[in-house]
Order: structure tokens, then sequence, then C-alpha cells
């Protein structure tokens, strides 16, 4: 089964889209409608622009891997297109992504979320977001960024896969497991296999556009080709994911 933006929930309801994943949509001078892309960008403007210039592209920024991990976490039974709808929402309701102040939220704070209809109002979901930012900075604290952290479950670089079709795409990998497993040893809530490997997607720790996206990467050849210092860097990703899974 495929993991997507709008695979999380209602899976088998894919976006309306024309044959090949070619864009009608006219509406967005910005976006080139003759490209090839993925089904589950749809047809609508947000989508394609997520689609074009964010999902699956590397990212090493700590504030913007934590927006991305408090996004995904209030996906959850929903659709990406809910979510990503209510971004800006969430970005002024949640201080800018910044964990250090979404860590210090009180009772009354979350209480004010709840009432808060420019974001998800769930009450699971906004704990978590707290919770997760305090683990976050755990985290930061103990590896010096969460990049640091994060990136090391696949080898400081991007997985690069070139499925021919969408519905190819796994929901969940032995990377994800085990970064989902690590994370919830850790105080991390909302951090399933499933969001975690959206997550991962999300932030170009892999790279799962399809073969006739414009975007679809060039797959990783065997190690024997890269640099001895890259071929340490995936000897070193090994031995974390081997400690993790035991």
């Amino acid at each position: 089964m495929c993991i997507t933006p709008w695979s999380l929930s209602r899976r088998g309801q894919p976006p309306t889209m024309c044959a090949m994943g070619a864009m009608v949509d006219r509406s967005s001078s910005d976006i080139r409608v003759e490209r090839r892309r993925c089904s589950w960008a749809g047809t609508t403007p947000h989508m394609i622009r997520y689609h074009d210039t964010e999902w699956g592209r590397p990212v090493h920024d700590d504030r913007r891997l934590f927006e991305m991990l408090l996004l995904e976490g209030a996906q959850a039974g929903l659709s990406w297109d809910t979510v990503l709808r209510r971004r800006e929402g969430y970005r002024q309701a949640f201080a800018g992504f910044d964990p250090v102040r979404i860590a210090r939220f009180d009772r009354s704070k979350k209480s004010a979320l709840l009432r808060d209809r420019r974001i998800i109002r769930n009450r699971l979901k906004i704990d978590a977001a707290v919770t997760n930012a305090r683990a976050f900075l755990a985290v930061r604290h103990a590896f010096g960024t969460f990049d640091v952290y994060l990136w090391q479950f696949v080898g400081g670089q991007p997985i690069v896969n070139r499925w021919k079709r969408g519905t190819d795409i796994p929901v969940r990998t032995r990377q994800s497991d085990l970064l989902s497993k690590d994370l919830k040893q850790r105080g991390f809530r909302f951090v399933g296999s499933t969001i975690i490997y959206a997550f991962m997607q999300a932030v170009g720790m892999v790279n799962d556009h399809t073969a006739k996206c414009f975007l679809a990467g060039k797959r990783r050849r065997s190690l024997r080709g890269l640099p001895k210092g890259v071929r340490r860097v995936y000897a070193a990703s090994e031995a974390v994911l081997s400690k993790v899974a035991r």
C-alpha cells in the first residue's frame, strides 16, 4: 500500500487528477502545468506547490524538522490536505513552531488552543505537541541538533526509490519502524511507524517520487561506488539501527 500525504486516511480515494499525473489546473501562474507529478498531488495549487517545492527535499533545519513532526502528528486520521490548509494557523497558534516556546505551554495555553479554530482542536494532539517539544529539546541537548540524531537512521543520505506506481510505495519500512521505536522510548507521542514514514518522506529522508514524476530521483547504487567517508557513514548508520532493533 502507498503512503502519501493523503493516505493516512481516506485510503483508496486519491484526489482527482488527469491521466499520468499531469496537472490541468491553471489557476496558479507559478505552476508549470505540463509537468508529470505523483498522483497524490492532485489538482489544487497548494497541494501541487507542496509536492513541487517541499515533499522529498532533504531538510536539516531543526525548527523545520519540528514543524513537520508536529504537522504529521496532527494529520493522524485525517488527510494531508486538511492539515496543509491549516498550516499557517498552526504557525501562528504554535509560536512559529519554536520548540522552546511550545515546551513552556501550560494548561491555560492548551485550553486556549482547544478553542482555536485555526487548528485541529484535538486534546490528545495538542498535548502531544507540547510533550514532543520537550522531548525534541532533550534529543537536541543529547546530540547537539535534532538533525544529527534524525539523519543517522538513513546514514546521513536520502533513501532514493523509483517506484513505478504510487500504490507500490510502502506505508512503513525497517527504518521507520526503528526510528518510531526510538522516538517512543524518548517520550515522543503520535510517532507510530506509518506517521514516521510520512514524516521521513516529507523531510527528504526518503525520496518516494514515482518514476514518471519530474522530481523522481536517481537510485543509489551499491556502496562500492561511494566515497570511503560516505561508506563509513552508512556503516555507522547500520550499527545504530542494529542497536535500536535490539
